[in-house]
């Protein structure tokens, strides 16, 4: 079956229909809030500004919000303030007796957690929008001229109140994507805005190879580790190391149960594209205050913390790495497994059962987990080094590149789901897709 048939299937199934349609409603809604300005700012002026930051922290972190950071508009903040609270509600389950309880409490307490989350963004969007507006009123364009034509309170205020009911608004979307919609709906968001700039930055590339400042040797090259690095992402985001496991017979009234061979999959990427998102985040909550203000040590912070430099990339690929260990034992735990598999006569062939099958299994996950710790810090590092040392117009890899990926990969998995379990064929003629675990 052709690609366009398979298309054509998801509008046969009226739920699905439902779901991809309000999905797509959903983030046309947002890409028209990223053109909503500010109201305050001089937004020629803002646009000089940004046009000389493009590959800093700042042109970073407007990937992100997909161009709402450089026009300053009610979604400037993006959906960073929202994976920010998540990061410090997942490290605090750890120190923290209540929220550790709740965890383990089911449907109810993630509910709670939830909550406690949207109440951290709310929190966090303040503390940056406060600082934006404060650094703002602070800075010239190259021009001369005022972002803010009339600072005070009245404009910090109003600041605050339009970025935080921004980025509000923003989870909200992302939540009735979730509950409504097709996919992941703060991956879908981030995706969004990170498409939405990329016609920009191939109409750029176009014109800088006609003015021949970029030549047509380095965009051929360019094309090809593109090629390359989408195929090694895809390659191994579908890779896994399957443990065999056999479950003993046992017989239970009048029926033998068990017998039967079967896999644990433990993937080479447990962690997703979770831990380049955090690391990100995190690097750019301290830089992308200190890159407004006008204190001599913030300043060098601010570029000490610019992508591209030794310092940025050696804290960006240390917190990928704690990242990945860290999320990989949040949402994986061998003791859990191994007692489960016990409980029902599973055993990994040669391997004791229990405390034994436990510490097998950690050990090849943390194996696991260190080459994909490895990869994504090698994903997320290359397009510093192709803006540093080859002058390309665009931020092309790194994290963008994997939620790209990631998030087309669940998104095509959830739509093949509901089209197999309708019994109709999907993107591949199996009618099954290799999934990633996000």
């Amino acid at each position: 079956m052709s690609g366009a048939e398979s298309f054509a299937n998801i509008f046969k199934i009226p739920e699905l229909k439902k779901r991809v349609l309000f999905t797509l409603a959903v983030l046309a809604v947002y890409r028209i809030g990223a053109h909503i300005p500010t109201p305050g700012i001089d937004s020629v002026a803002l646009a000089e500004i940004f046009a000389q930051v493009k590959n800093t922290i700042l042109g970073f972190f407007d990937m992100f919000s997909g161009g709402a950071l450089s026009r300053l508009t009610i979604f400037a903040l993006g959906i960073m303030p929202y994976i920010s609270a998540s990061i410090i509600l997942q490290l605090l389950t750890i120190v923290s007796p209540h929220l550790a309880r709740l965890k383990k409490e089911g449907e109810q307490g993630q509910k709670k957690i939830t909550q406690y989350t949207r109440y951290g963004t709310i929190g966090i969007s303040i503390i940056q929008s406060t600082g934006i507006s404060i650094g703002l009123e602070a800075m010239l364009s190259p021009g001369g001229a005022a972002i803010v034509p009339n600072p005070g309170w009245e404009f910090r205020l109003m600041t605050i109140l339009t970025l935080t009911a921004g980025t509000s608004f923003l989870m909200w979307l992302g939540e009735q994507i979730n509950e409504r919609g097709i996919g992941n709906g703060i991956s879908l968001i981030i995706f969004a805005g990170i498409v939405a700039g990329t016609p920009a930055a191939i109409f750029q590339s176009m014109d800088l190879m006609g003015t021949g400042e970029l030549s047509i040797l380095i965009v051929l090259m360019l094309l090809v580790v593109m090629m390359a690095v989408v195929g090694a992402i895809v390659f191994t985001e579908g890779g896994q190391r399957r443990i065999p496991i056999q479950y003993a017979k046992r017989v239970v009234g009048r029926k033998m149960y068990g017998g039967q061979s079967t896999h644990l999959p433990l993937k080479v990427n447990t962690s997703g594209v979770i831990p380049p998102i955090f690391a990100s985040s995190i690097i750019m909550f301290p830089a992308s205050i200190a890159q407004f203000g006008s204190v001599a040590w913030m300043q060098t912070i601010a570029a000490m913390l610019t992508p591209g430099t030794f310092v940025y990339s050696l804290i960006f690929v240390g917190a990928i790495f704690f990242f990945c260990y860290f999320y990989t034992a949040v949402i994986f735990n061998p003791t859990d497994v191994a007692d489960n598999m016990k409980k029902h006569g599973g055993f990994v062939p040669g391997i004791r059962p229990g405390a034994k099958t436990s510490e097998y299994i950690d050990e090849i996950l943390s194996k696991l987990t260190f080459y994909g710790a490895m990869y994504l810090s090698f994903i997320c590092i290359l397009p510093d080094f192709l803006i540093r040392y080859l002058n390309i117009p665009f931020y092309f890899g790194g994290t963008s590149l994997l939620i790209v990926v990631g998030v087309s990969l669940d998104t095509m998995q959830q739509i093949e789901s509901h089209l197999v379990m309708r019994n109709y064929d999907g993107f591949t003629k199996k009618g099954r897709i290799r999934g990633r675990r996000g």
